[in-house]
């Protein structure tokens, strides 16, 4: 099957914006004027639609935002969305007072030059990078005259692939205020019959959802509508932030009365083959699994679980073995063997003792691996009509033994000789992904990218998943001969069941009768012939019907997967034959207007300078994606700061380390979500740090009530115009006005006068110069937990460092004071005494207890012990807790 083609996708802004001094936030300016609901700051987007039209599969989306500056100055205004990695940006326009900005697709070279110049004069530059897994972010931001309306209005299309039965269309919902008309329109035209439609939102309870949505589907036609009122987008009933922030996916499949379909319109055709009710093609598995140290500890235990799972789904006429490689190769067994449930247990024991050791040998590692499959087939260990695959999981780069890439990669092909596919699996970030994957597509397979997440083991059974169940091998699409120009890829070694093999061209003679064509394959028990026969004129007569959907969209389809497989093949192309491919795909990319790896859209921008352009690129995988600052220098180290002494974990629980008593006290707030809290305010430095409450997705069934944690925080400091806000998904910085987003994924620091903030994985610091230091805590459980969701840790590093005027939930304890605990005695819980606290004249009764510092370990955390203050904290606090509450993090 076609390779999961991934790559990201970087916009440079090259503007001088007008100095409004304000943070670049999407939609959200600090302003002071009083303005109705639905305004923010002075800036109203009173309109966000999302148009998509699917017509045979392929996507055609359209994201329309309108924004009004009703304030009496300038200010600047970002337009963000993130679209699949799947996709290409078609078009870009800028509607400001009527007035269109279009944007052109031109060669990547010549926008280089203005790109570098525009940088090279210290000019502002916006970010756009991958977003999560399967998105990317396009970011473009433009300077809004007081009283003026903008629009924007972003195009970009995609072939839905089918996955485990189904296509999947991801729509990212994040519109970061309250808008008066938001929707979304997704109608879908099959010709083959819509056989099931679903749509669902991560961020919205099916309640809401229920009253929200319409989704409908008859016959060829599909329709899904999303339209939250105001009250329905706010994250509280009170609250004036929006809960829209998430994945809307859409999910349907087709009739198939016929394996295949094919499609004819204005001279080309798509050809759509997905067989059903074939018996499974027994298969032979090579597992090869990097154990070297760098997989030590989590990632070791989770690839065991997955491959736990995935001895669970082996089939009885399956044959497998274990080969792993470290600084050398050991096997299970010496040569594969049946997946008899004896075998099976034997190789779960196995699974279950590997161990990290030593250094990593990728290429005899595989070579061991193919050999075994090699062997079986000569001699006749495995069954005649079954099918070899090699699956490889590393996580990290060839150190020992043959270790340069080019020369791996030429090992693995001569050994596998182009008989079976390589499926290669990175495990995080610290890898050469490009080498993975280069590897794999030129032996018929793919790569894919093992996040390390909660959910790594899941993954990789999800991938296992997709190659599980082999229905055809050997898989050949023939056509009428001469009849066909421009053919897309039309041989495939495997069909996996419930995907779907897509093959598009172009026809010599477009007045035609008739069109035939063949699909031959292997099956599990015999040969097997499809054919799919095609009245030119009774297809003519059901699109002109439909003409109205149908357009030029097969033509489209057929540019998008011609330039998709030729980058594919770019690859791993030298010479001149890198060099024709690689002008195919740039002359499909401009004639048919596709931001691709080799094109770049300029938009021209309203601003001073008529030179200044917005630049948008896509590059590859493993590109790296940096803002460019004058102000600015990244690093990658990481050093872990000193013990806090003041922290707010958990279930939001405040712990209060008193090192002169060599003590602690603790507390709790109750609030509901959507509450943001002031945790510190220091006039005198200029910082603030808030935090808003989020809750769990529903009551756990052994608790009467829900939890609640901090999901997202807040950090400002007024003096050096900085803000940052953290949430469990990134990282977003503003500084004076140029915004930078970082994934929790990045190891990255960021440095200027006065200010240093690191990003490692889980753990975020952010010191200022001399002075205090924070420490943020990422907290991430399984995505598909029914309960818990992820949540943020605060901790505070040297706050002597602040101001003894200095206030806020945990403010008000950086400054020495005084308690006394008496009157030890036991409590509701034998395990935990009960006491009388005498602090700021209160008496109080507190129960001993503790909480966990999660600062080293977010895991498994370090056990603090402390008195609980009960009630919301009162009487160690100053006032009550509802004092501390604030209208947002800014």
């Amino acid at each position: 099957m076609a390779s999961a083609w991934w790559p990201c996708l970087i916009l440079a802004l090259l503007s001088s914006l007008a100095a409004s001094g304000f943070p670049r936030s999407p939609f959200r300016l600090l302003g002071k004027r009083s303005l109705p609901e639905g305004v923010a700051n002075g800036i109203e987007v009173y309109s966000t639609k999302i148009n998509s039209k699917v017509t045979s599969r392929f996507a055609h989306n359209v994201v329309t935002t309108r924004v009004v500056n009703h304030a009496d100055t300038a200010k600047e205004v970002s337009f963000d969305v993130e679209l699949p990695k799947t996709a290409f940006i078609t078009n870009f326009t800028l509607t400001i007072d009527g007035v269109i900005y279009p944007g052109n697709v031109k060669e990547k070279e010549v926008a280089k030059k203005q790109y570098e110049k525009a940088v090279s004069q210290g000019k502002t530059a916006g970010l756009v990078k991958a977003s999560g897994r399967k998105l990317e972010k396009f970011t473009v931001s433009v300077n809004v005259a007081a009283g003026s309306k903008v629009t924007f209005e972003l195009t970009y299309e995609e072939l839905l692939k089918r996955h485990k039965g189904k296509y999947e269309m991801y729509l990212k919902v994040q519109p970061k205020q309250l808008v008066k008309h938001f929707e979304i329109e997704v109608d879908i035209f099959e010709p083959q019959g819509i056989s099931m439609l679903d749509a669902e939102a991560s961020f919205i309870t099916n309640d809401l959802l229920g009253s929200a949505l319409t989704k409908s589907f008859s016959g060829k036609k599909g329709h899904v509508s999303f339209k939250p009122s105001l009250d329905q987008q706010r994250s509280c009933p009170t609250c004036t932030d929006s809960l829209l922030n998430g994945d809307f996916t859409i999910t349907y499949d087709v009739n198939r009365e016929s394996p295949g379909n094919v499609q004819i319109v204005n001279g080309y055709f798509v050809h759509f083959f997905a067989p059903q009710g074939l018996p499974v093609v027994p298969k032979n598995v090579a597992f090869v699994i990097d154990i070297s140290g760098s997989m030590a500890g989590r990632k070791l235990e989770q690839t065991k679980e997955a491959l736990l799972r995935i001895l669970e789904d082996m089939k009885k006429e399956d044959y497998l073995n274990f080969i792993l490689f470290s600084g050398d190769v050991s096997t299970w067994k010496e040569h594969l063997v049946q997946a008899t449930p004896e075998n099976l247990q034997e190789a779960r024991t196995f699974v279950k003792s590997m161990e990290d050791k030593g250094m990593t040998n990728i290429n005899d590692g595989l070579l061991r691996g193919i050999s075994m499959l090699n062997k079986a087939r000569e001699e006749h260990r495995v069954p005649e009509r079954s099918t070899s695959i090699v699956i490889m999981l590393t996580d990290g780069d060839a150190n020992v033994g043959e270790s340069r890439p080019e020369k791996i990669q030429e090992n693995v092909r001569n050994a596998i000789g182009g008989k079976f596919p390589l499926y290669n699996l990175g495990f995080g970030n610290n890898l050469n992904y490009n080498f993975l994957e280069n590897m794999a597509l030129e032996n018929h397979g793919y790569a894919r990218r093992i996040y390390e997440d909660s959910d790594a083991d899941l993954q990789l059974q999800g991938f296992y998943e997709e190659v599980a169940n082999p229905l055809l091998t050997g898989v050949e699409v023939e056509y009428p001969e001469n009849a066909i120009l421009d053919l897309t890829q039309n041989t495939y070694q495997h069909f996996y069941d419930g995907s779907e093999i897509v093959v598009a061209g172009r026809l010599v003679d477009e007045d035609m009768n008739s069109f035939k064509a063949d699909v031959k394959g292997h099956g599990a028990t015999n040969d097997l012939t499809f054919t799919e026969e095609v009245d030119m004129k009774e297809m003519e007569k059901a699109l002109q019907e439909r003409d109205y959907i149908f357009g030029n969209y097969i033509e489209r389809l057929w540019a998008y997967l011609t330039i998709e497989q030729l980058l594919e093949k770019r690859k791993n192309a030298h010479g001149e034959e890198k060099e024709n491919l690689t002008a195919r795909a740039l002359d499909l990319s401009l004639k048919y207007h596709f931001v691709t790896p080799l094109t770049s859209m300029v938009v021209t921008k309203p601003e001073d300078n008529e030179d200044e352009r917005a630049i948008a690129d896509k590059p590859g995988e493993d590109a790296e994606a940096t803002p460019v600052s004058p102000a600015m220098s990244y690093l990658t180290s990481y050093q872990p700061p000193q013990n806090p002494y003041y922290y707010v974990d958990g279930d939001p629980h405040f712990i209060i380390q008193v090192p002169e008593k060599d003590d602690a006290l603790c507390f709790n707030i109750d609030e509901a979500p959507g509450t943001v809290l002031r945790l510190i305010q220091d006039p005198v430095t200029g910082l603030t740090v808030n935090g808003q409450i989020i809750g769990d997705k529903r009551g756990s069934p052994d608790s009467k009530t829900k939890k609640t944690y901090f999901g997202k925080l807040g950090i400002a400091n007024a003096q050096m115009d900085f803000q940052v806000e953290v949430t469990t998904e990134k990282v977003t910085l503003w500084n004076r006005a140029v915004q930078s987003t970082f994934s929790w994924l990045d190891t990255v620091t960021v440095m200027q006068d006065g200010l240093s903030m690191m990003i490692n994985r889980k753990n975020m610091v952010v010191s200022f110069g001399d002075g205090v230091t924070f420490v943020v805590v990422l907290h991430q459980v399984w995505k598909k937990h029914p309960v818990h969701r992820d949540f943020l840790g605060f901790y505070v590093v040297d706050s002597h460092r602040m101001s003894a005027q200095t206030h806020g939930l945990l403010g008000q304890f950086f400054q020495p004071f005084d308690f006394k605990v008496s009157d030890i005695r036991p409590g509701s819980d034998p395990t935990k005494p009960d006491a009388t606290l005498l602090v700021k004249n209160h008496q109080l009764i507190v129960t001993r207890g503790s909480q966990k510092d999660y600062r080293k370990d977010a895991s498994i955390g370090t056990k603090v012990v402390c008195w609980f203050v009960h009630n919301n904290g009162e009487g160690l606090i100053d006032g009550v807790h509802t004092d501390y509450i604030v209208p947002n993090l800014f």
